[in-house]
């Protein structure tokens, strides 16, 4: 699934978004607002990894999505 589509519906997929990274709060997924770049540093922070892996955990977890609309 390509970002646009998530950030276009970013409301839909934060709860997702928790349950993949639960330290993330709604005041900062109100604040990152779908752009997919703050999500990473935020993670990254959160999390205390590297942009690398903050960045392949995000590629993952935006694979699975596009798996879940497939099988709706």
């Amino acid at each position: 699934m390509n970002w646009d589509r998530i950030e276009g519906n970013w409301k839909q997929f934060t709860g997702n978004i928790k349950q993949q990274w639960g330290k993330l709060t709604d005041d900062q997924l109100d604040v990152i607002a779908g752009k997919r770049d703050q999500l990473v540093g935020k993670i990254q922070e959160s999390y205390g990894i590297s942009k690398d892996e903050s960045e392949k955990q995000l590629a993952e977890w935006q694979s699975r999505q596009k798996d879940l609309l497939k099988t709706k």
